[in-house]
């Protein structure tokens, strides 16, 4: 297996598939989950012709469980070492939910001459947590309930959140894919629970409104109308005015996993965006 490790020691995991000269794209999984979140993706992109690369954040998945550095900071670090690692240039980095926060730190931080393109789909940004500034947000009661589950029965906490409203599945009608329900669990379940717990913080609590404000590459931002896990209206709706070069595409009825229950509609999406 291919690990990079950081300049605190930490061996990231990572993925390296297709032509080594060809355009990179880089995936930044979401919480609790690790690259093979992206496997529709990777499958879809390498059989185009593109590299795709896809890490493990720290202590999620086959990377390292270590106790400390689970925040946006250390998360944009440890992929521009993998970046760094495999001298990626003229690169689309694509973020899901936690991991779109990821990609803005990475390409304000660490981005410049490397990115061509950023794809930001059900991400946190701007800011999840309700604040005096930003109203609208979700309740720090919400982010300590999800503490609360994870620390007692997180075995218990992800089935639930898989099964219910990351896909979508508790909506009258849906259509269930307990296959992917377990998928949801194996990845989360491989990963630390101390990691995932402090993640919660960081990926409700990082304000990310500055960073939107000075990222510059064309961005497009997409998200589901139906999406109980990041509303769209405080997070794509809001991500899309900040940015100076941001395209917004809302999808009705689509859950948070969307990118796994719709990848036939948003693969071809984010393909046409990457060759605009």
């Amino acid at each position: 297996m291919s690990y990079v490790t950081t300049s605190d020691g930490v061996q990231i995991y990572y993925k390296d598939w297709g032509p080594k000269d060809a355009q990179p794209i880089v995936f930044h999984h979401g919480w609790p989950l690790s690259s093979d979140d992206w496997d529709s993706q990777m499958m879809y992109f390498v059989l185009k012709g593109f590299r795709v690369v896809a890490h493990d954040r720290r202590g999620h998945g086959r990377s390292s469980q270590v106790s400390e550095g689970h925040d946006m900071d250390h998360y944009a670090a440890d992929a521009a070492a993998v970046a760094n690692h495999l001298d990626l240039r003229n690169a689309v980095h694509i973020g899901h939910s936690t991991g779109g926060g990821e990609v803005v730190r990475y390409v304000v931080k660490h981005g410049a001459g490397r990115v061509a393109k950023a794809v930001l789909v059900s991400s946190v940004p701007p800011l999840m947590l309700k604040t005096a500034a930003n109203p609208e947000g979700t309740p720090i009661e919400v982010f300590d309930g999800f503490r609360a589950s994870l620390a007692a029965n997180r075995a218990e906490f992800y089935k639930a959140v898989a099964s219910g409203p990351f896909y979508g599945f508790n909506r009258p009608g849906a259509t269930q894919m307990p296959a992917v329900v377990d998928n949801w669990w194996r990845q989360g379940m491989t990963g630390g629970a101390k990691a995932h717990y402090d993640g919660i913080k960081a990926f409700s609590e990082t304000d990310f409104t500055e960073e939107l404000k000075v990222m510059n590459v064309p961005t497009f931002v997409i998200q589901g109308d139906d999406d109980q896990i990041v509303p769209y209206k405080d997070a794509s709706v809001k991500t899309a005015a900040l940015l100076p070069n941001g395209t917004l595409k809302i999808y009705p009825g689509f859950p948070h996993g969307m990118l796994t229950t719709h990848g036939d509609v948003i693969n071809p999406d984010l393909l046409a965006f990457i060759q605009s």
